[in-house]
């Protein structure tokens, strides 16, 4: 019918998008437990780029061994839940248990930002709403999306960062210390 009205019909064709992660661990091989959960994000997209590993202070429960944290960006074709549903899928299969909030784990992996999109439903909230506040994330964030904006404040990942007043230790690991893995 579309075709005798002299439209033109196209298959659909599911647009990629360009997803922020934080990812964190601080029990276990932690590098090991980062590669990893960034070899099966690429499951979900193409991992197109790779903060440097950053080790860094726990904050809020402060008991606990330090976290090495990184940021990663990922095209995918995915919607938001979907991409959250995939992330705990990928969190779940490496073994996380959540036990105490804001406690030790062999791995987290946040969604910061999802293009320019804000989210606000039950269970997720796109931008996350920390991100503006820790140093952790920003900083290995704004090694690779300095000029990504935030969509609620209008600011960029680099102005969000030189905005933060001094806090925990967020310190970078040589090169080498990232390790093998699917940018190397």
């Amino acid at each position: 019918m579309l075709a005798s009205a002299g439209l033109e019909i196209r298959h659909w064709c599911p647009v990629s998008k360009r997803v922020y992660l934080s990812l964190g661990s601080n029990v276990g091989d932690r590098g090991a437990n980062l590669r990893a959960a960034i070899e099966r994000l690429g499951r979900f997209g193409r991992v197109v780029a790779l903060s440097s590993f950053y080790e860094t202070e726990p904050v809020e429960f402060s008991a606990q061994a330090w976290f090495l944290n990184c940021a990663a960006a990922l095209e995918t074709e995915k919607q938001p839940r979907q991409l959250l549903k995939a992330v705990l899928e990928v969190e779940r299969r490496m073994g996380r248990r959540r036990m105490q909030k804001k406690g030790p784990r062999n791995i987290d992996i946040d969604i910061l930002l999802f293009a320019d999109w804000i989210v606000e439903t039950k269970g997720l909230t796109i931008p996350h709403p920390a991100l503006h506040r820790r140093r952790f994330v920003l900083e290995p964030l704004a090694e690779i999306a300095p000029d990504a904006r935030h969509p609620v404040f209008k600011k960029t990942i680099r102005e969000l960062h030189d905005a933060l007043p001094p806090g925990p230790v967020v310190r970078r690991l040589p090169q080498k210390a990232r390790g093998s893995g699917p940018l190397d």
